[in-house]
């Protein structure tokens, strides 16, 4: 389950959803694709997935990455 308020970011030139992830909705372990390491449960976090639609809305949806706040910070 996701929480917080999604918002649209571009980075590099791409679009992207980006929605924020509180400490008591992160129940897994993520691995963040900005360090390549642990996102652990309970630990507040970002999901991030393109906007752009290219692949259609399902694809970015299913391509979607969990990032540490920090790593999402400076991508």
């Amino acid at each position: 389950m996701i929480a917080g308020f999604k918002r649209t970011e571009v980075k590099r030139g791409i679009e992207w959803t980006v929605q924020p992830m509180s400490a008591a909705q992160a129940l897994n372990v993520y691995t963040c694709p900005g360090c390549g390491r642990s996102i652990e449960p309970g630990t507040a976090h970002l999901v991030a997935w393109r906007a752009d639609g290219i692949m259609g809305d399902a694809a970015d949806l299913a391509a979607r990455r969990h990032w540490h706040s920090h790593c999402w910070k400076v991508y």
